[in-house]
C-alpha cells in the first residue's frame, strides 16, 4: 500500500493534533503477572527458527493432509503465512486468564486453520479488537464466525473501521478495497462495540488505544495513492486514523504494546501508551510497523532511533515492517530484535 513520498500540502494534511506531556488524568492500567502472544497469522512461517526462555516455535509435524505423491499416500504439513496479521493474547492476573483476538489475518481459512493445528481453541476467546478497518487484518472474521457458530462475541472497533477505501497507484488500475459490513457481522452473532477512546478490557488488565495522537515530525502516514470514499468523492486518507492498538503492563516491566500495520507510526503509537498510562518503561513492541516501501522506508532510520533510545527487552516486528527495516532494527537492538513467524509464542512474565 505505498508507492511515492507525499508532497509538503499533504504531509500537513497528515499531521492531526498534537499531544504533549502527561495525560491530564492518566489510565490506570493495573498490571499484570504474565502474557503470552501467539502469532495465528504473519507474513511468514520458519518452522526452523529456534526458541529460547520466551519464545515458542511451532515446528512441522503439524498435521497431515492427504498426498497420493507419498507412499503413505499424505504429508506433514506447517501453518499457513500470508499477507495479513493475527493474535491470540492471553493475560493472566493471578489465577484468572482472558484470551483475546487480536485481527484475524487476511483471508478466511488461514487463522482458524493455523489455530486448529496450534492446538488453539478459538470457542475459548472472550473478545475480539480489530487494530483497523484494512481487509488483511480483517478477513479472517468469517472463518472465526464459522467457528463460533451464533455465539455473541464482544468486538472492539474504531467507529471508522466500516470506511470505503482504494488504491490508485500510479501505472496500475485503481484497486477498492474489501469493505467491512458491520450489519453482516452483528448477523453473524457480534456485538460491536464501537469506541473511538480508549478502552479498557480484561478488569482493566488491557488497554485498546483508541485514536492515536500523532506527534511525531516524521511519521505521516500513507501516500497519496490510499484514498477514502466521503460520500460524495475520493480523497487521500493519510491517516487510517481508525488505527489503535492493544496494550498491557507486566508487573515491573513495563509495557507491552501489539500493533496491527502500525499505521500511526510505531513511535506515535508508544509515545502515546506511555502517555495514556503514565508508564515510561517500554517492555515489548510486537506486530506490522508499516516500513516496507519507498513511501516508508525513508523514516525507517529515524524510527530506528527512536525505539533504540525506548530500549525496548523484546522487539517483534512482523508483516508491513519490510526486509529493510527488519535488518535495520535486527542490527541495531541485537538483544531484542526476534524473527517473527506464524506459529511462534511469547511468554512475557513478572519481574
Amino acid at each position: 500500500m505505498c508507492d511515492s513520498p507525499a508532497d509538503p500540502r499533504q504531509v500537513a494534511e497528515a499531521v492531526p493534533r498534537p499531544a504533549s506531556g502527561s495525560a491530564v488524568d492518566p489510565i490506570a492500567l493495573e498490571p499484570v503477572d504474565e502474557i503470552v502472544i501467539t502469532t495465528l497469522v504473519d507474513n511468514v512461517y520458519d518452522a526452523l527458527l529456534p526458541g529460547d526462555e520466551r519464545t515458542t516455535r511451532a515446528p512441522f509435524g503439524l498435521g497431515r493432509a492427504q498426498a497420493p505423491q507419498f507412499e503413505t499416500g499424505s504429508t506433514t504439513v506447517g501453518l499457513m503465512a500470508e499477507h495479513g496479521f493475527s493474535a491470540l493474547v492471553s493475560v493472566r492476573r493471578g489465577t484468572t486468564t482472558t484470551t483475546l483476538l487480536f485481527d484475524t489475518g487476511l483471508s478466511p481459512g488461514a487463522m482458524v486453520t493455523n489455530a486448529g493445528r496450534l492446538g488453539a481453541d478459538l470457542s475459548q476467546i472472550q473478545a475480539v479488537v480489530l487494530s483497523h478497518g484494512h481487509f488483511d487484518h480483517a478477513g479472517g472474521l468469517a472463518g472465526l464466525a464459522g467457528k463460533q457458530g451464533t455465539r455473541s462475541l464482544p468486538m472492539v472497533v474504531h467507529p471508522r473501521a466500516w470506511t470505503r477505501r482504494r488504491l490508485t497507484v500510479p501505472g496500475h488500475e485503481r484497486q477498492e478495497l474489501p469493505t467491512l459490513s458491520k450489519r453482516a457481522l452483528e448477523a453473524e452473532g457480534f456485538a460491536v462495540i464501537e469506541r473511538r477512546e480508549p478502552s479498557l478490557l480484561v478488569d482493566g488488565c488491557v488497554l485498546i488505544t483508541g485514536e492515536v495522537d500523532r506527534t511525531t515530525e516524521f511519521e505521516h502516514g500513507m501516500p497519496p495513492s490510499h484514498q477514502q470514499w466521503t460520500g460524495s468523492a475520493w480523497e487521500h486518507d493519510p491517516l487510517v486514523i481508525d488505527d489503535q492498538a492493544l496494550v498491557a503492563q507486566v508487573r515491573g516491566r513495563g509495557l507491552v504494546v501489539l500493533t496491527g500495520c502500525g499505521h500511526a507510526g510505531a513511535i506515535n503509537i508508544v509515545r502515546h501508551a506511555q502517555r495514556l498510562t503514565a508508564v515510561p518503561a517500554l517492555h515489548a513492541l510486537g506486530g506490522g510497523l508499516h516500513l516496507s516501501g519507498p513511501a516508508f522506508e525513508p523514516i525507517i532510520g529515524r524510527t530506528v532511533g527512536a525505539l533504540t533510545h525506548m530500549s525496548p527487552e523484546l522487539l517483534v516486528p512482523g508483516h508491513c515492517t519490510g526486509w529493510r527495516a527488519q535488518h535495520a532494527l535486527a542490527a541495531a537492538m541485537p538483544a531484542a530484535w526476534v524473527a517473527g513467524s506464524s506459529g511462534s509464542s511469547f511468554r512475557l512474565a513478572a519481574a
